[in-house]
């Protein structure tokens, strides 16, 4: 060997026993570097697309309960065709829902959202227009298809952008969540007689919110993530270096939704998460007509129905933050049941007796939402992992939730009277808690 080689070998020595050898799975270097003020910017932007499309997560489903006597009267339409129409949401989200992971690999999540928000705009614009029953039911099922796509994908979109803030984010997105429903539930009837009581225009204006999340999500699409976000590891599956392909040394073997399928966490998770979604599309369908059939007016059945929404404003952020740092989310989910067995308890002895106290212990109840949310964000090792997990424990749960509200339509219809469902209502609140107090442990999927 020259002088010259053995000078080059002393400068840059191969690895040996003494050196040690990096087994860090590494990702290709972006072509440009960002600033600090692109990085902001981009968290910014990623914020605030997040806040916009969790505030038209409920508006197309909350705006319908305080008109539906209105709707009902207008279309002909019977208790069973009203209770199957509050069982659609769950319908859409399993069926549609099931569908978001396969479009995010293939479109990106932000991208597919985009998409999702402009079928939703669309839907919530074309539902006021029906003229039967049908295509009133039809259009409902085209806005909350988009819906759908976004409750899957908005988990996964933050473990990757803030994978270190995965509670705090969500609770930041469910206190979203809870503004956009409660004031879909508040405004919607004075919308209504502020265009001289016609419910078709007081539905349409929540189609100007829908379009509004639309442009932020098509600026995140055609954007690279910030420095520092989790790597989305379908775009680089085909790399070596990458965990998830099969030649790597440290393949974890992320679950499959076959795998999932054999998890008992997972299917506990998923049980919690489609009686909680059951009980809140009952709440949502057919807590303001518990009321207006107790005698209060239309306008103070909305208030009502409104504060149990808006009251899981503070506390989504609350109990998601305290969620997210504690190992088992059981006791929790223990208390928010209870709360709710009060509240629906109360409904059965007398609606009227104390209506705000009912709200109140419903809308601690409906919280239940945003903890099995945090649940399936920490769940997941990266935002590939959550948005597998979202779509397994969404796409079942909204299945599991589907027959709950038409079982109170029917028992409505049948007994003349709200005893009779409430006490089914009550059975599944038992039985969600049973659901909660197992899939709280500290379980690590994937």
């Amino acid at each position: 060997m020259s002088k010259s080689e053995l000078n080059r070998h002393a400068s840059h020595p191969g690895p040996d026993q003494n050196t040690p050898v990096s087994t860090s799975p590494t990702f290709p270097t972006p072509r440009t570097s960002r600033t600090p003020r692109a990085s902001r910017e981009m968290r910014g932007l990623a914020v605030a697309a997040l806040v916009l499309a969790a505030l038209n997560l409920r508006p197309g489903v909350t705006s319908l309960g305080p008109v539906l006597e209105e709707v009902r009267d207008s279309l002909s339409m019977s208790g069973t065709l009203s209770g199957v129409l509050t069982s659609i949401p769950a319908a859409c989200f399993a069926l549609i829902g099931s569908t978001a992971p396969a479009l995010a690999r293939r479109y990106g999540a932000a991208g597919a959202i985009a998409v999702a928000g402009t079928v939703l705009t669309a839907g919530l614009a074309l539902r006021p227009l029906a003229a039967d029953p049908a295509l009133f039911v039809a259009l409902t099922a085209l806005s909350l298809a988009g819906i759908a796509i976004a409750n899957v994908l908005l988990p996964g979109v933050v473990k990757e952008r803030f994978p270190n803030r995965v509670g705090a984010m969500t609770g930041l997105y469910s206190m979203a969540l809870n503004v956009g429903a409660s004031s879909a539930a508040a405004a919607t009837v004075p919308l209504t007689e502020a265009f001289g009581g016609n419910w078709r225009y007081g539905l349409g204006a929540w189609s100007v919110l829908a379009a509004m999340a639309v442009p932020p999500w098509l600026a995140l699409a055609r954007r690279r993530r910030p420095p520092g976000a989790e790597p989305v590891a379908a775009n680089n599956r085909h790399d070596p270096q990458n965990p998830e392909h099969p030649e790597h040394p440290q393949n974890p073997q992320l679950p499959s939704r076959v795998w999932l399928s054999r998890n008992r966490t997972a299917w506990a998770l998923t049980a919690y998460f489609g009686l909680q979604a059951s009980s809140a599309y009952i709440i949502i369908g057919w807590l303001p007509q518990i009321f207006r059939d107790a005698g209060l007016s239309a306008q103070t059945a909305g208030l009502l129905f409104s504060g149990t929404s808006l009251l899981g404003v503070p506390l989504s952020f609350a109990l998601s933050a305290m969620a997210g740092k504690l190992r088992h989310q059981s006791g929790i989910a223990a208390a928010i049941g209870a709360c709710g067995l009060a509240g629906f308890t109360g409904l059965w002895v007398d609606p009227a007796a104390a209506p705000w106290l009912w709200a109140l212990l419903l809308g601690v109840a409906n919280c239940s939402f945003p903890l099995a949310l945090t649940m399936i964000g920490m769940r997941g090792r990266d935002g590939a992992a959550v948005v597998r997990l979202s779509g397994f424990v969404q796409g079942f749960g909204y299945l599991l939730s589907i027959p709950g509200p038409v079982v109170v339509g029917v028992l409505y219809d049948r007994s003349d009277g709200w005893r009779l469902p409430l006490a089914f209502i009550l059975l599944l609140t038992l039985v969600q808690i049973a659901a909660g107090l197992l899939a709280g442990r500290n379980r690590q999927i994937g």
